[in-house]
């Protein structure tokens, strides 16, 4: 019997189907690596992508494709879901929140050989869960490689820009290739005359499609409170 999935992205609300086009590629990557399984692929900013996407379908798992577990994953998706009517469907802790992708980060600096880090991550003005998920991989990536990092955030203070005087290399925690990784960081960081190298964004990295298919096989569900990152 085919089980069903679906990963779910905020996309680009400007221009949202080259955004809505990449998760389709991510999906049958991950679709390559899960037997028995149907992959399908959303965006909250492509106007009834999701409502499509679980047309009659008896339920299956959503795998929200966002960087920390959120208003999006816990309100935005489960609110899409019922406006749709799909029944029996279960939202997943989110790729941010996977200790694998924590691990991604520590290796992607070890590879890059840098003794100083930024990680660039979107951050909120309205809730903590995205500035302490990025704080908790700083903490990880500095303990783990002995780098010194610093964390700046595009939404919150301290701003990308105000981080003056850095070198090394920028990791931006983000999951896939959008405005803020092609225009805003770069921009911020030109203004705080940041000396060294911006890597591609985490979510783009050849190891995230097995990761997910992971997730996806554990199926374990995005909880009412923290996330469970930090266990």
């Amino acid at each position: 019997m085919t089980k069903h999935a679906l990963i779910v992205a905020h996309g680009q609300p400007s221009d949202p189907r080259p955004a809505g086009a990449a998760l389709d590629a991510l999906a049958a990557q991950v679709q390559a690596l899960l037997p028995g399984w149907r992959i399908g692929a959303a965006t909250l900013a492509e106007t009834g992508a999701v409502a499509r996407a679980v047309a009659g379908l008896q339920g299956g798992v959503v795998f929200p494709m966002f960087m920390a577990g959120g208003w999006f994953a816990r309100v935005q998706i489960p609110r899409r879901l019922a406006e749709a009517g799909a029944t029996g469907w279960t939202v997943l802790e989110p790729f941010g929140c996977d200790p694998l992708v924590h691990g991604l980060c520590v290796a992607l600096v070890r590879e890059a050989g840098a003794r100083r880090v930024i990680l660039a991550a979107h951050g909120s003005s309205k809730s903590p869960a995205p500035s302490d998920i990025a704080r908790h991989v700083a903490g990880r990536i500095a303990i783990e490689t002995g780098a010194e990092v610093a964390v700046g955030f595009i939404e919150q203070e301290p701003q990308l820009a105000s981080l003056a005087g850095w070198d090394g290399v920028c990791l931006p925690f983000f999951a896939a290739e959008g405005g803020h990784v092609s225009d805003d960081i770069p921009a911020a960081l030109a203004k705080a005359a940041f000396r060294g190298r911006i890597l591609p964004p985490l979510g783009l990295d050849a190891r995230v499609p097995g990761i997910i298919a992971a997730a996806i096989a554990r199926g374990v569900p995005v909880c009412a409170g923290a996330c469970r990152w930090a266990r």
